[in-house]
């Protein structure tokens, strides 16, 4: 077994252990890509988060290495562009994959299991600053928040679907030959409107169909998340 792989497994056995149980799960995005020959093992570290309670994880793939050979058939441009945004409010020059956004404050470049196991407990730690409930009845998404604490300026609430397993055969790029198992692929990010937290928050959405929705309550100009909420 050769060093990355140690590292790779050290890793994924310190984020298989559960965090403490809260109202408000830590929120992990990675920026990904089919035609990224770096991607394929922070997809498997993606992979082994999906399914905790703990956590929201979320693929979200991009399109800008499309033109070396192979067009991801999930990358969205509109994922990049939440991407630059990040790199704005962290005065960061460029963007690249595979990067990782936990709660929407902490960057990890690259698969570093070790890293992020330290981001999400970190995170976790932290008191919740606000509480989002969701239900469903039928195509309704009945959305509600409650602030828990001081937060600056108004917040963003955003809304998102997922799909929570494909495979696709990639045949020609980077990863030309790979078959891969994506976890919880974002699509239809949508922004509600915003919230200044003075009131609870009480809104209903339209969804059609199974895939999970998850709803994120983050600062302006990719601030902070302060609370999320997903419903399977």
């Amino acid at each position: 077994m050769n060093f990355l792989k140690y590292s790779l497994l050290a890793g994924l056995m310190a984020l298989a252990a559960p965090l403490s149980a809260q109202d408000t799960p830590v929120v992990v995005e990675l920026y990904t890509s089919q035609g990224c020959s770096s991607c394929p093992p922070a997809d498997q570290i993606l992979h082994e988060l999906a399914d905790r309670d703990d956590v929201i994880a979320l693929a979200l793939h991009v399109d800008y290495w499309d033109y070396i050979g192979w067009k991801d058939p999930f990358g969205d441009p509109a994922h990049a562009e939440r991407q630059r945004a990040y790199a704005a409010a962290g005065h960061r020059r460029s963007i690249y994959t595979p990067e990782m956004i936990v709660q929407g404050q902490t960057d990890i470049v690259g698969a570093k299991p070790m890293a992020l196991a330290k981001a999400i407990a970190e995170h976790a730690r932290q008191r919740p600053k606000v509480a989002v409930t969701l239900s469903r009845d039928g195509d309704a998404l009945k959305i509600t928040a409650e602030r828990l604490a001081q937060v600056q300026g108004d917040m963003t609430v955003h809304m998102l679907r997922y799909q929570p397993r494909q495979t696709t055969h990639i045949k020609r790029g980077e990863n030309a030959g790979r078959t891969v198992e994506y976890a919880n692929i974002v699509e239809g990010w949508t922004v509600l409107g915003h919230w200044d937290g003075q009131k609870a928050l009480d809104l209903v959405a339209q969804v059609k169909g199974d895939n999970p929705s998850v709803v994120i309550i983050q600062g302006r100009n990719a601030g902070p998340i302060f609370g999320a909420a997903r419903l399977r």
